[in-house]
């Protein structure tokens, strides 16, 4: 029996609000509410990287779950985390993915690698304005439909 094909996405975290306000992340407190969202999904697992861009590794079998599932509930747990630690959320949140179609820019082990996802998880007090800033209509036009994702998540 075939194995379905590992799903491999690279997050990172885009902070954009004033730290008198909301909490800026650690690395490793930006992996624990990842880590503790899935600890319940044997089949999901969930690692801090050693990178200077990415800090969480997310693999399950690509059958599992699509790439905006996951982000999705990224979004979510995120969402749940800051209602947890400061209340009602007044700020934005992005889930941004795309597919690397290019070769890898190195063999490292927790570089992303072509046909794996590397995904921004932006806060920012205007989702719309920040998308405006990266110029991301520009960005995904012409890609592929399969090969980009957006979750928004306003907290207004």
């Amino acid at each position: 029996m075939n194995e379905s094909p590992a799903l491999r996405m690279l997050f990172s975290h885009n902070f954009d609000l004033a730290e008198d306000r909301v909490p800026a992340l650690s690395r490793e407190a930006f992996t624990q509410v990842f880590a503790e969202g899935f600890s319940t999904h044997p089949e999901i697992q969930c690692r801090q990287v050693d990178s200077p861009h990415w800090i969480v590794e997310i693999v399950c079998r690509a059958d599992l779950l699509t790439p905006q599932q996951v982000g999705e509930t990224c979004a979510q747990m995120l969402v749940n985390s800051r209602t947890q630690s400061i209340g009602k959320i007044d700020f934005d949140i992005l889930v941004l993915g795309g597919i690397k179609t290019t070769p890898a820019t190195s063999d490292a082990p927790d570089a992303l690698q072509a046909n794996q996802w590397g995904v921004d998880i932006v806060e920012t007090k205007s989702g719309e304005q920040f998308l405006r800033s990266i110029g991301w209509e520009m960005t995904i036009a012409g890609k592929p439909v399969g090969t980009i994702f957006k979750v928004e998540v306003t907290g207004k």
